[in-house]
This record gives C-alpha cells, structure tokens and sequence, in this order.
C-alpha cells in the first residue's frame, strides 16, 4: 500500500457528536518519604474527532502527569490515582484491566513525547523501531514491515526515506528525530495523539514545520489532538480551544481566539504578557513575579494568590471553583469578571 493510498481509521466505537476522550474530575498525588505531593486537583477536560486541545502552563502544573495517567504510563508508585475518570469513547479506561488498556494505548491513542533523543532506542535503526510497531500489532512479516516503515518515513515528509530507513537516532537532526517520533505514533492510525511538548528542544523554524505536519496529519485523519505546551506562542494557529493549568488545576478553559483577545485569568494575563512582542521592542519582557507553589505545600485559597496582583483575602481563604464566565468561557478566580472586563471580554 503505498503512502497516499492510506485510509483513514474506522471509528466503530464512536458516538456521533460524543467526545473521543473526556477526563473527569482527575486526581493524582506522589506519595514520598518527604510527603505527599497533590500533583492534580480536579482536572477535567474533553477533546473530540478532529478538534485540538492545547493544554497550557509552567513546569510542575501537572499537564504531563495528566497525559501519562491517560497514557497509563504514570509510575505507580509513587503516583497514585486517588479520584476521577478517564472515559475513551465513553468507557472508563481506569477500570479497565491491563490488557483492555494495552489495546488503546498505541493503537486508538497514541502519544508523542518531547525528548526523542531519549524515546528513541539508539542501538536499533529507525525503519526497524517504526517496523516493530506493525510487527508486534499487526503481525506483519520483517518486509512488510519495513515498507511500511518507509511509507511513514515518506508521510512525515522525511527525504529519501527508502536510504534513510537503516540510519539510527542519532544519524539525524532534532527536527527528523521529531518527525520520527510523530510517525511512530501514527502508525496503527490511531483516533487521539497526545504531543507532550513536540517542539520544546527545537528552533523557531523548525517548530513551525513540526506543528504544521502535525496539524495536516490532523487534518487528513480528522483525529482529536492534545497539545502539552509551556508555550503560548506556538499553540496560536493550531488550538481549538485551551485548559490553563496551575498547580495541578485548571484555572482557565477557552476557545484559542477569545482566550488571546481577552483572558480572564491573572495566570492566564500574566503569561500573555510575557510573550515578546515586536511593538514593545526595547522593553524589558514582563514576568509573572514568584515561582509555582511546592506541590506538597499548596498555597490555601486560590493556589496563585501569591502571585496574583489581584489577591484579597478572599483569595487566600477559599479555593475559586471553575465557572462559567461567559459562553463556553470558564474561569477559576473570585475576580474573574473584573479580569475579563478589564480585557475586554465577554
């Protein structure tokens, strides 16, 4: 089969209109010899066939821990899952036994991690890890595997795949390593992608071409997408919507554009004006003052009050729930009216 002859998945299991992946009021903590660490507090989101899904915030907000506990890769222990639900096509993957899992993990969802230096075995050639995925699933033969592996290769726009095939990890750039990573993942063509920070170790040229492939292969295969990212900049022409995280909880839940033009978060405010911008040439970048809490010691009240030029004292007593603040705009702050107005949201 050659590359462009390639189909899109079956969707058996889908409900017209339903969420492909819905998590619902997650908790996750650590637990360790210096205590317990409350790595997510409530998080819950959803992501549908075709639709993108960024998921925002500073290290130690708890964006990966989410993905590994959906991937059910998440190291137990000392990870413990205390509360919540992961529904996939609306059954409850927490509930499910190891080898349920094991058939959506990889073939149904997928992940892409950021180190791929690191995911990538550098002792076996690329072609024979993109090969072994159809090998191990599938039950290809090592020649049919292999084509298959050069169609990959040729899908993420590698060049001369059908030479480059034999080559190993470190035999290419960051960039073609990362390509490499997003075939893997596409290769049992599966409904959902996660991609924990595809284009962290990247340069600014070559992330954009990362996310491009990306959001195309999308596109062609109508999957639903999450978007792992500390970086606002590079979710802009790619998201749908956004979950700002902070300390574990989602604090903001927007569509792309009504988020940038006007967030209704302090975090959310702080980290867009942190974004260089070019009218502000000469200017010293703005910095959300502080640094994010101890995961063992969460402020009370709203875990960003000590950050917050917002902050009263009702901020520092009682935790804000997250509500709805304006149509399909959900804001976690006792001042989020006051914020969406003086950006002027609605």
């Amino acid at each position: 089969m050659t590359t462009n002859q390639q189909t899109k998945p079956e969707k058996t299991d889908a409900v017209p209109g339903a969420p492909l992946l819905e998590v619902d009021d997650l908790h996750v903590e650590f637990r360790t010899r210096d205590g317990v660490a409350k790595a997510i507090n409530g998080v819950s989101y959803s992501v549908s066939a075709g639709e993108t899904l960024a998921v925002l915030g500073e290290s130690g907000s708890g964006k990966s821990v989410t993905a590994q506990t959906i991937m059910g890769i998440l190291d137990m222990p000392p990870g413990v899952i205390t509360g919540g639900e992961i529904r996939f096509h609306g059954r409850d993957m927490l509930k499910m036994d190891k080898d349920e899992r094991r058939k959506i993990r990889g073939k149904k969802i997928a992940m892409i991690f950021q180190d791929a230096l690191s995911a990538l075995n550098p002792v076996y050639s690329v072609g024979f890890q993109l090969a072994e995925m159809y090998r191990v699933h599938e039950g290809m033969s090592r020649k049919d595997a292999k084509a298959r592996a050069i169609e990959l290769m040729d899908l993420v726009k590698i060049p001369a795949a059908k030479e480059r095939v034999n080559d190993y990890p470190h035999q290419f750039s960051g960039g073609m390593r990362q390509r490499i990573m997003i075939a893997m993942a596409m290769a049992l063509d599966p409904e959902l992608i996660i991609a924990d920070e595809p284009t962290t170790a990247l340069d600014v040229t070559v992330q954009a071409q990362v996310m491009d492939l990306l959001a195309e292969l999308q596109r062609e295969r109508h999957m639903g997408l999450i978007l792992i990212t500390h970086d606002l900049g590079v979710v802009a022409d790619v998201a749908d919507k956004i979950a700002v995280m902070y300390a574990g909880r989602i604090v903001e839940h927007a569509p792309v554009d009504k988020l940038y033009s006007s967030p209704a978060h302090p975090y959310t405010e702080g980290l867009l004006a942190s974004i260089p911008r070019l009218d502000l040439k000469g200017q010293d970048l703005y910095a959300i003052k502080g640094l994010p809490p101890n995961l063992m010691r969460i402020p009370s009240g709203c875990a960003f009050n000590p950050r917050c030029p917002y902050a009263q004292d009702i901020c520092r007593a009682d935790v804000p729930p997250l509500i709805e603040v304006a149509p399909a705009r959900h804001s976690a702050c006792h001042f989020a009216q006051q914020v969406l107005d003086k950006n002027g949201g609605s």
